[in-house]
């Protein structure tokens, strides 16, 4: 090895290399990215596929004038490794280190901040308008996975872009995975595209060619276009990218730097949208994340050398104990069906596509979708189980309200990742769905406290309620049994965890565990504290909060929510006037990214902070 990562700071000491010298340093950097991911955790697989590309992005354009824009935005660690930030890499994802996707306050060079999929190309749309507008001259970029390509939200830029005719290069880098295998007609299109002889698009210079031959040049321009149209339909089937107004160069060998800096440099001269279709390897170079692409998207600390996690956990995860059980209730009621948005590994359903591979359906990208697909489902007597992330299925947020809640159907929601998710940072913390779920009509709300209360509420939700239901539960595993969380559930109704006198703890979910940790400490201070386990967002269940707070006479609230995200003005709204309160959420910010301990702690929602917080707060004789 030439050491050559050393004398890289920043992107123009690219140019000091050749093209052999720069397939060398991918291959120092495929090693760095390696050995710091497997210290920190993050996103691995997604970057080692995408060396050359950023390598070449870099070596072609002058990205402190030319405005890239990575959709999502995790496979941007070469980028930062190339921009000034490579001495930070050992930081990324940590507590007040680097974010693990692009932020305009890290660098120049992050154009816009990124996190969820499809929204490179409406960014870099408005970017190049504003740029024509102003009269300025630039390169707007937008990097475009064929996962995020199946978001609708992409197809209505793409749309647009091709519409309007605006100068804008879309690269779609086609390495056939997103989290989840990639699924639907575009990756079918894809993949013929892949395997056609190689399309180069000639259009332009020939037609300035043709149209200067004197009476026929615009004859025989139209003619050869009638030609070309059949051809290439022959050679890439239904090339959709072209029918909207894009040219299309490529496929292009995406690990091919030399290849990619060519057709860089020739788009520059296309004054038209054009869509390079590059083909890359997911997981390239590291033989473990070759194989299995979607084991390592997103990874915790792990041995290089045997690719296994260097913490390993027997204990179940809420998204395992909720694809169990999921399995073991269909085996028994044949019309429930579960719906992922190419989710189905991180949401627990890999064993369910197993043995119901005919009833389970994973849409892509593509969270609207699923949501009134399912509305459909329910209309047609079937049981759908949508399984989302909580910061991803904001996305569906019409769809629930317009498609689910106003006709009243029985659509189950499986809010996975709700709360803190830690080291993704503000753009994956489900810390809303509390506050935007429970303020729709016809909505049911749910949260477990552990493993044993999801089972009970999934139970009760697929098969002994009617209407539109959301159970939301956390990232990882429950580390505790909380007390009474095996009593049958009953509609709005919650349970008491632990008895006392002195205070009422109310909480729900994952939250419980924070308030049994607080009410073992105020115990050994001689402070008595009631567990209220509310179970139901929606519909609350008064009662047993005025019980409690009438016997205690002071009431705290732990939310894990941003602002005025949660329900805790409906708990203060129905208590007395005599009630002391206290509550304790998230500040009204965006959370950022860190262990989630680290943050619980840094935004005083840990246990021992809260304890503090209550001595101030109450007097208690």
């Amino acid at each position: 090895m030439k050491d050559l990562l050393s004398k890289v700071n920043w992107p123009e000491d690219l140019y000091q290399f050749t093209y052999k010298d720069m397939e060398l340093l991918s291959e120092e950097i495929r090693e760095f990215l390696i050995d710091t991911i497997s210290k920190t955790g993050g996103h691995l697989a997604s970057n080692l596929g995408v060396v050359e590309l950023s390598i070449a992005l870099h070596y072609a354009f002058d990205l402190k004038k030319d405005k890239l824009i990575w959709d999502v935005g995790h496979q941007s660690y070469v980028h930062k490794i190339l921009t000034g930030r490579k001495h930070k890499m050992s930081t990324i994802r940590q507590m007040d280190g680097l974010s693990g996707f692009p932020k305009r306050e890290e660098s120049k060079y992050d154009t816009f901040d990124t996190g969820h999929s499809s929204t490179s190309i409406s960014a870099a749309l408005g970017i190049a308008r504003a740029r024509d507008l102003k009269g300025e001259d630039y390169n707007v970029i937008a990097v475009i996975g064929d996962g995020a390509l199946t978001g609708g939200m992409s197809f209505e830029a793409l749309n647009d872009v091709g519409k309007n005719n605006t100068k804008l290069m879309v690269i779609l880098n086609d390495n056939e995975m997103s989290i989840s295998e990639n699924v639907g007609g575009l990756s079918t299109h894809l993949s013929k595209a892949r395997t056609a002889t190689r399309y180069l698009n000639t259009k332009q210079g020939l037609e300035n060619f043709l149209i200067k031959i004197p009476g026929a040049g615009k004859a025989i321009k139209n003619f050869l276009r009638t030609i070309k149209e059949g051809v290439k339909k022959m050679i890439i089937p239904s090339m959709i990218f072209e029918e909207i107004g894009l040219t299309y160069l490529g496929p292009i060998n995406g690990h091919d730097i030399a290849e990619l800096v060519d057709v860089f440099e020739r788009a520059k001269h296309i004054k038209e949208p054009v869509l390079i279709h590059i083909c890359t390897k997911k997981g390239k170079g590291y033989e473990y994340a070759e194989k299995r692409p979607n084991n390592y998207h997103g990874v915790s600390a792990f041995d290089v050398e045997t690719g296994e996690p260097l913490k390993r956990t027997t204990a179940l995860s809420y998204s395992d104990v909720f694809g169990a059980k999921l399995c073991e209730m269909a085996k028994h009621n044949e019309k429930i069906v579960a719906i992922s948005a190419a989710m189905i590994d991180g949401t627990g359903l890999c064993e369910f596509q197993k043995k119901f591979p005919k009833r389970i359906f994973d849409v892509g990208i593509a969270e609207q979708h699923a949501v009134t697909m399912a509305a459909g489902f329910a209309v047609n007597e079937m049981t759908p189980v949508v399984a989302i992330y909580s910061s991803f299925l904001q996305r569906a947020y019409d769809q629930i309200v317009h498609d689910v809640a106003t006709q009243n159907l029985h659509v189950v929601f499986a809010v996975d990742r709700a709360g803190i998710v830690g080291n993704d940072g503000e753009t994956h913390q489900g810390v809303f769905d509390s506050g935007f779920l429970t303020q729709i009509p016809n909505m049911t709300v749910m949260a477990p406290s552990d493993n044993k209360e999801l089972n009970l509420m999934l139970e009760f939700a697929v098969n002994k309620f009617k209407g539109p239901v959301a159970i939301r539960y956390p990232r990882g595993s429950s580390s505790m049994d909380i007390p009474n969380s095996e009593k049958e559930i009953e509609i709005g109704k919650g349970a008491i965890s632990d008895e006392g006198k002195d205070l009422s703890i109310i909480a729900y979910g994952n939250m419980l565990e924070i308030a049994v940790d607080i009410a073992n400490k105020l115990k050994n201070e001689n402070i008595s504290a009631e567990i209220v386990n509310l179970r139901f967002l929606k519909p609350l269940d008064t009662d047993i909060i005025l019980k409690s707070a009438d016997k205690t006479k002071k009431v705290l609230i732990i939310e894990e929510v941003s602002g005025e995200a949660g329900i805790f003005n409906k708990i203060i709204s129905i208590l007395p006037k005599d009630i002391e309160i206290l509550v304790k959420t998230f500040p009204d910010i965006f959370i950022k990214h860190g262990n989630t301990g680290e943050i619980y702690i840094k935004y005083g929602l840990d246990g021992d902070s809260i304890v503090k917080n209550i001595k101030n707060k109450f007097e208690f004789s």
